[in-house]
Formats: C-alpha cells, sequence, structure tokens
C-alpha cells in the first residue's frame, strides 16, 4: 500500500502557513485537478488527496493532532472535548465532502431552460443526536461542517483588485440569449442561458484570483448551536444565512438543523410526560411505602409516595417533574409505573410472622359465615300450609 504523503506537501505549503495561504493553495490546486475541469487520467484520485489534506489542515483540532501525532485523530483513545459534533466525520466529508461543495462551486451557476442562474445560496440540512438529559436542560452543540462561504478575499462581490462589474454585452443584462436552430418544421426559438456570464447578467472584468469571481469558497466552518430545553425528537432549528453563501454577495441559504432525541435507558417520553419503572417488594406495597428515584435533571431527587395496597402495575403521578415544555417554566408529570417482587431475603422469624399472619387470615376467611347464609338466618322461615282435611261424602 502507497504511504501518504504528508498534508503540507501535498498542498505545497510551509508548516507555519496560516488558515489563508493553506486555503488559497487548496483552491489553486483544486481548479486545477477537479475531475470536471481536469483533462489529467488520475485527477480524481489527485483531486481526492488534496481535499483530503486541506479538511485535516483548515481545521484547528485535527491539524494540531497532525502535528503532534501525524494523525488528525490524534493517539488512541483521544477525541474530541464534550459538545463537539465534526459533521465531516459523520457524513465522510461534509454532506458529501468538499468534492461535492466544489460540485456546486463549478456547477452551481448553471440555468435550465434558458431561465437565469440561481445566485442565491441553497440551503443545508443537517440531522444532529442529543441525549434526553441534554434535551431536558437545554445545551449547545459545537458543530463542523462544509459549505461555501462568503469569499474573505474579495468580501463575497467576485471582484478582484482593479476590477469592476459591468453588464453583459452578449445578454444585455439578462442572463439568456436566443439560439436559433433549424428543424424539419422550420426554424425553431430557443433561449438558453448566456455562456458569457453563467446567466448572471454581470461580468467581472478582473475576478477574484481566490474564487474565480463568485465571490465564494468552500470553507470548513464550526458553528455554535443553541438546543432549547423541551426540544422534541424531529424539531428542526433554523440557522438563518449558515447555509451556502449566494454568488457575488446574494442571500446566503439557511441551516436547518433537525434534532433527534436519543431513546433513555429508564425513562420512556411521551409528549412532555416521563414514565419510569419503579420497583418495590410485596410487603412494602402491602404497608405502603416512600421511595426517592432519580430525576432528568441533574441532581434531582423525585419523592413516590406509595399508598398501602398498591397493586402491579399501578402508575402514581408525580405533577411536574417531567420534561420541560420549551419555551416555558412548566414541566410534564413524572408517572411511576409500579413493578411489585416477592422478597427472598426474609430470614426465619420474619417467614413464621408471615406464616403465622397468613394463617388468622385463612381461619378468619373458614369461620366467617358467608353473605348467602347470614341472609338466609336473618329472614323469618316461611309457613307450610297444613293439608285440609278430607270430609266424607
Amino acid at each position: 500500500m502507497k504511504p501518504k504523503r504528508d498534508y503540507y506537501e501535498v498542498l505545497e505549503v510551509e508548516r507555519d502557513a496560516d488558515q489563508r495561504t493553506i486555503k488559497r493553495a487548496f483552491l489553486k490546486k483544486a481548479r486545477k485537478l477537479h475531475p470536471d475541469v481536469s483533462d489529467d487520467p488520475h485527477a480524481e484520485d489527485l483531486f481526492k488527496e488534496v481535499n483530503e489534506a486541506y479538511s485535516v489542515l483548515s481545521d484547528e483540532t485535527k491539524r494540531s493532532n497532525y502535528d503532534r501525532y501525524g494523525d488528525a485523530s490524534g493517539p488512541a483513545g483521544f477525541g474530541a472535548s464534550s459538545g463537539y459534533v465534526d459533521m465531516s466525520d459523520i457524513f465522510g466529508g461534509g454532506f458529501g465532502g468538499f468534492s461535492d461543495i466544489f460540485d456546486s462551486f463549478f456547477g452551481g451557476r448553471s440555468g435550465r431552460g434558458g431561465a437565469a442562474a440561481r445566485t442565491r445560496g441553497s440551503d443545508m440540512a443537517i440531522h444532529l443526536s442529543v441525549t434526553l438529559e441534554e434535551a431536558a436542560a437545554g445545551t449547545h452543540k459545537t458543530i463542523a461542517y462544509d459549505r461555501l462561504s462568503p469569499c474573505e478575499d474579495c468580501d463575497g462581490t467576485g471582484v478582484g483588485e482593479g476590477g469592476r462589474v459591468e453588464t453583459c454585452t452578449r445578454c444585455h443584462g439578462t442572463g439568456a440569449v436566443m439560439q436559433v436552430q433549424k428543424t424539419v418544421f422550420g426554424q425553431m426559438q430557443t433561449q438558453t442561458v448566456c455562456p458569457e456570464c453563467g446567466g448572471t447578467g454581470k461580468k467581472i472584468t478582473a475576478p477574484c484570483e481566490t474564487c474565480a469571481g463568485e465571490g465564494r469558497t468552500p470553507e470548513h466552518e464550526r458553528l455554535t448551536i443553541d438546543i432549547p430545553a423541551g426540544i422534541h425528537s424531529g424539531q428542526s432549528l433554523v440557522m438563518k444565512g449558515k447555509g451556502e453563501a449566494g454568488v457575488r454577495g446574494d442571500v446566503a441559504g439557511d441551516l436547518i438543523v433537525t434534532v433527534e432525541v436519543a431513546a433513555h435507558e429508564h425513562f420512556e417520553r411521551r409528549g412532555d410526560d416521563l414514565y419510569r419503572a419503579v420497583t418495590i417488594d410485596a410487603l412494602q406495597a402491602i404497608v405502603g411505602t416512600s421511595v426517592s428515584v432519580a430525576g432528568i435533571l441533574q441532581d434531582e431527587s423525585i419523592e413516590i409516595n406509595i399508598p398501602a395496597g398498591c397493586q402491579y402495575g399501578q402508575q402514581i403521578v408525580v405533577e411536574n417533574r417531567g420534561m420541560p415544555r420549551m419555551n416555558s417554566i412548566a414541566r410534564g408529570n413524572f408517572i411511576a409505573m409500579i413493578q411489585i417482587q416477592t422478597p427472598v431475603d426474609l430470614n426465619r422469624t420474619q417467614l413464621l410472622d408471615l406464616a403465622a399472619i397468613v394463617a388468622e387470615r385463612s381461619l378468619n376467611s373458614s369461620d366467617a359465615p358467608s353473605a348467602a347464609t347470614n341472609k338466609a338466618s336473618a329472614e323469618p322461615k316461611a309457613k307450610r300450609p297444613r293439608p285440609r282435611k278430607k270430609t266424607r261424602k
């Protein structure tokens, strides 16, 4: 297996290069090696190599690990700090990786059916998993993801040094041109995207060298997302303007974060109510008891008063101790589902005492007259009619 080249060597930058230098070097090489624009038979493999190098060196944590240990993941057992999620790792390079980002970068302005090119940034979407405890208390997650962001060198305008924006002379600013084709039915006119301006209606005399006049470049970004307390699985949070940047300063898309709340080992969530199995022994169920269990919030203890004669499966409700409701101080209820076990650790004396109680109950049960018997004895006996004497004729 061929050993990997040094990432700094791949991008042809010094080891102390700053992020802007690394990004420029990456874009320069990526434009030459992208499979859509390169004739090199090994372009795809070379582009993947450049992509991998940049995905590591553009991330401070991964670069630090790579510099210290020679591996972006760090030494064995080393992980990211709590609350940090690298979407590049989850989605194989960030929503498909820089390869997909570059597909949009190179072809994102092409129109269809002669319509003007879309210059607004596209929305992006991710799924983010949180624990039930995090959903209850609220938390924040720092994610790293890949997107087209405004070019730093031209402030998103696409205009390089000494350049200016002009109206396209071929389409006169419409972004579309008419083409005439001869068919068996005669001449047919079709409207297509202007090849000179790519459908924008504008041309730049001296495009920015970093973004090639797009006004946006691939970027590996970090974003902190606040997860509100009480959020439900499947709910989405919209991060305005954090999706794909627009072409040459047009409106950016949004990042839509769909939250998935993981299942819990002890609690079952139903709406804002929390259900939990609580086990007591049969003697406690007979005489009643009080038990404490841990709640969903940190250091929370819930007192459950179990009445005498409690039955298996009985549900005991503790109000306002369930999940917090979003944007409210109220909470759902905590419902204890009682499970009863027969004690197996009773000593001889305890067993004899229980046996005496059982015997007494059995005796009382056999001595006590039944309700039917009591009713019969309480009613007066009906008198039998005497037979009439027969008379002689």
